[in-house]
């Protein structure tokens, strides 16, 4: 909860600068390439959230990864290292990504699912989140094998979990309870 306030204090700060300087979508875009290529990809988050490798080699990965960003985006990850928080850049970005949403007037949900939603069902899950909040939303799937199966529907702070790890989970607990 901590780190998820964190985050949306850069976010804000981001988004307020893109705004400022009339690049905002520009942002959006390279925010939304670094939420999806961490999200994706292992060995990156790891590394990020490591306290073993140094700030300067993990800013040089960053750099090399995103070349071609914007300079706010830039100034973003270089932030996040100065302040030794560069473990919330994926989330900073998902929270950028919901600010500016909603600054256009749209919502973005984000579903997380075991494996990756077929179209049909990305559209029917769609016109149920836009029923749901009565508002225009855009959808957002991630691919986390870990939650077995089910989804994970996050829109803004409201956060539904249906996945088979969390009903494990759960279930785990009612029997430590019991015993």
């Amino acid at each position: 909860m901590k780190d998820s306030r964190v985050a949306i204090r850069y976010a804000k700060a981001v988004l307020s600068l893109a705004v400022e300087n009339k690049a905002a979508d520009h942002v959006e875009r390279d925010v939304r390439a670094i939420a999806s290529t961490i999200a994706d990809n292992k060995e990156l988050s790891g590394l990020l959230a490591s306290p073993v490798v140094k700030s300067a080699s993990k800013k040089k990965v960053l750099v090399e990864i995103f070349k071609g960003s914007h300079q706010i985006t830039l100034g973003l990850i270089d932030l996040l290292i100065q302040n030794k928080r560069i473990s919330l850049l994926e989330e900073t970005s998902f929270k950028y990504l919901i600010l500016n949403e909603q600054l256009k007037g749209q919502d973005v949900a984000f579903v997380t699912t075991a494996i990756p939603l077929t179209p049909e069902l990305e559209s029917s899950v769609l016109k149920k989140v836009t029923e749901l909040t009565g508002s225009k939303v855009t959808l957002e799937n991630k691919v986390d094998e870990t939650i077995i199966g089910g989804f994970v529907l996050r829109i803004g702070d409201l956060q539904y979990d249906a996945s088979i790890a969390n009903k494990l989970s759960n279930l785990k607990r009612e029997f430590t309870n019991s015993l």
